[in-house]
């Protein structure tokens, strides 16, 4: 497990860790899978509505790859003041570390929409010495 990322926008706390998948992984033939978690808190004082997703997945070689869509694993969560929504995804790499961040596309109960940043974190073998961050 890494250590834990944390951002705040817009009064929306975004934490992120990630783990990786040894058992899920074969080096031998560039695969590598990591699962990270998230947890989104409403700090702010409105409901807000999570409405699309972009993520930024950064490979070893520097290879980007975009991932954009509506909500996350398949929800758009609604957050009232002081609520969170947690979820785990994951996502693959042909190199043994990498990087992903993005952002949060949001509206909120009045009808303003914001971005909220979901802060860069690594994903990296544990116990390698070539890591990224």
């Amino acid at each position: 497990m890494k250590e834990q990322k944390k951002k705040s926008t817009h009064n929306i706390k975004i934490e992120v860790k990630s783990f990786y998948l040894e058992e899920h992984s074969e080096p031998e033939e560039n695969s590598f899978l990591w699962a990270y978690q998230v947890k989104i808190k409403n700090n702010g004082k409105k409901t807000v509505k999570l409405l699309r997703r972009h993520w930024k997945i950064i490979d070893a070689f520097g290879n980007t790859k975009e991932v954009r869509g509506e909500g996350v694993v398949g929800e758009q969560p609604t957050l009232e003041p002081g609520k969170s929504f947690e979820y785990t995804s994951g996502t693959p790499l042909s190199t043994s570390s990498g990087l992903m961040h993005g952002s949060y596309f949001m509206i909120n109960n009045e009808g303003l929409d914001f971005e909220v940043k979901i802060p860069a974190f690594s994903l990296d073998i544990p116990d390698i010495k070539n890591r990224l961050n």
